[in-house]
């Protein structure tokens, strides 16, 4: 379908049933208003993090705790909002796209928020992301009840609190465009959500909440602020009824937590630290600075390495002094049929939580309901009566900029496995995303674009810094070529042919060429989703 709303207007995705009780003239036209009002400082930003990125790239180093800031990371007076209805406890969140059948389930799943995510989880299809804000719509009016054979569907009492994550500033929305320019993806997913629901969030006793992704620096928080701000003000919701929770999920970002909270502090809920993608920014960041920043395989790069245990500490010291959330990272197994299996998983799963609850997390995330009750129980071990731990001020934790960047103490080792598995999971992920699923279930792991990100930037950092395996054997183009050709088969003989050539392609533009993208998301959007 192609629709004007207005002469500079146009919405031209695909039809949907009921995609007119989003797309109103009104929403549209609200969304319109947000991107000429921004659009022109998002571009000043995402130019600026190109800039940071070639200067990374040439060898420079120029990654710390700001110096123009101090005054602000050193004055102990000012706080962030107090915890707004539905956000005071926190304990548990469950994480996943908004189809229909998640959105009940994780509703209902017992944890205390449920994080409706249009970003990693989701693939970016017309049909996804229509079809997710009319899902939210209808849960949050209760109107989403179906049936599927013998089994039926309805949101119980107490559901989990809707925290709506958009899309990142670097992504936009080809379906709708401005003069021929295609909108923010971010004001997208945020303004159909905003306009549609906020009055009747907050009617019930909540109100319009926000995972803000992808942040690398504080003046992109100060954006966000000012979005809500002419959001509240253009719809007369009362200012500071937003709330957000930002992912610190790029190393730059780490350096400016204190700076975010404060540019968000009327609105600010918590921190998130979001670990795979902090993996990703620290890999594409310093492909290029030689061995000290080359990673081990994948699965063996823990929470508990120095350099990530530094970042998780900070980020929770750095919170409770601000008397923000400080919410703990992805527990991403999925249970299976093999008790044994599940046996070990799980213990492992509880040692993370134990971890997060003893380091004074508020909170943490899981991916399935059936990990909801192992958190929950973990951290009401260690919370007690109270609803989170914000008294903890952590007052021992010391992160210097050295510590945040010490990515050799993760020590470890690359192996054949373990490039293997980073070529084979990118292809199964990347199939799943181009079919339109975002959150796959790989190898009993919901994978989810971080995954591919990382795995996809291993292998050209590995390459680029001619790493040698633990057998001497040197990581060269050559040879994950030849893998890649081995991988393609078994996969292919596993789930089908899909579409495992478009995925094989983007994986060799992304991870074998002779420079790395930025994302691989942003490509392969614009060249295999734009008609979907």
């Amino acid at each position: 379908m192609a629709s004007r709303f207005a002469s500079r207007i146009e919405v031209a995705g695909p039809g949907g049933d009921r995609f007119d009780e989003i797309l109103t003239p009104a929403a549209v036209d609200f969304i319109a208003k947000l991107d000429n009002a921004f659009a022109g400082r998002r571009r000043e930003l995402l130019d600026a993090r190109r800039q940071r990125r070639e200067k990374l790239a040439s060898g420079e180093r120029p990654l710390g705790f700001l110096p123009e800031t101090r005054w602000l990371r050193n004055d102990s007076s000012w706080q962030v909002a107090p915890a707004a209805p539905g956000l005071e406890d926190r304990r548990v969140e469950i994480t996943g796209p908004t189809d229909r059948k998640m959105t009940v389930n994780a509703l209902n799943s017992g944890a205390k928020v449920w994080l409706a995510d249009f970003e990693d989880a989701t693939s970016p299809t017309w049909a996804n992301i229509i079809g997710g804000q009319l899902n939210l719509r209808d849960a949050i009016r209760r109107g989403i009840d179906f049936s599927v054979g013998d089994k039926h569907y309805a949101i119980a009492d107490s559901p989990a609190t809707i925290v709506a994550r958009p899309r990142g500033w670097h992504l936009v929305e080809k379906h709708i465009r401005i003069d021929g320019r295609p909108v923010s993806a971010s004001l997208v997913d945020f303004g159909l959500y905003f306009f549609h629901n906020a009055r009747q969030l907050i009617a019930r006793g909540t109100g319009p909440y926000f995972y803000l992704p992808k942040l690398e620096s504080h003046l992109e928080a100060r954006l966000w602020n000012d979005v809500f701000l002419m959001a509240q003000r253009e719809l007369g919701i009362p200012r500071g009824t937003v709330r957000a929770t930002v992912l610190i999920e790029t190393i730059t970002a780490a350096f400016e937590m204190d700076e975010i909270l404060y540019e968000l502090r009327e609105h600010a809920s918590g921190l998130n630290a979001g670990r795979w993608d902090y993996i990703f920014s620290m890999i594409k960041n310093f492909a290029e600075h030689g061995a000290d920043f080359v990673l081990p395989d994948r699965a063996q790069v823990t929470m508990t390495v120095p350099f990530m245990r530094a970042y998780t500490e900070l980020l929770v010291s750095t919170c409770h002094k601000r008397g923000a959330y400080a919410i703990g990272g992805m527990a991403a197994f999925i249970p299976s049929k093999d008790p044994e299996a599940n046996a070990i998983a799980f213990d492992k799963v509880r040692q993370d939580k134990e971890r997060e609850a003893g380091d004074g997390f508020d909170g943490s995330w899981v991916a399935h309901p059936g990990l909801v009750p192992v958190c929950d129980e973990v951290f009401t071990e260690v919370l007690g009566g109270w609803p989170n731990q914000l008294g903890r001020l952590r007052d021992d934790v010391s992160v210097s900029e050295d510590d945040l960047l010490n990515v050799a103490s993760a020590g470890g080792e690359v192996t054949e496995k373990g490039v293997r598995s980073n070529i084979n999971v990118a292809l199964r992920y990347i199939d799943s995303w181009l079919r339109g699923t975002g959150a796959a279930a790989i190898f009993n792991l919901m994978e989810d674009a971080a995954t591919a990100e990382i795995v996809r930037c291993q292998v050209w950092q590995w390459i680029r810094n001619g790493t040698k395996l633990d057998d001497g054997t040197a990581v060269t183009p050559e040879l994950v070529s030849s893998w890649l050709d081995e991988e393609m088969a078994s996969v292919r003989a596993d789930v089908g042919a899909g579409r495992l050539d478009d995925a094989r392609k983007i994986f060799v533009e992304t991870a074998l060429g002779e420079r790395l993208p930025g994302f691989l998301t942003t490509g392969a959007y614009a060249r295999y989703l734009t008609d979907l």
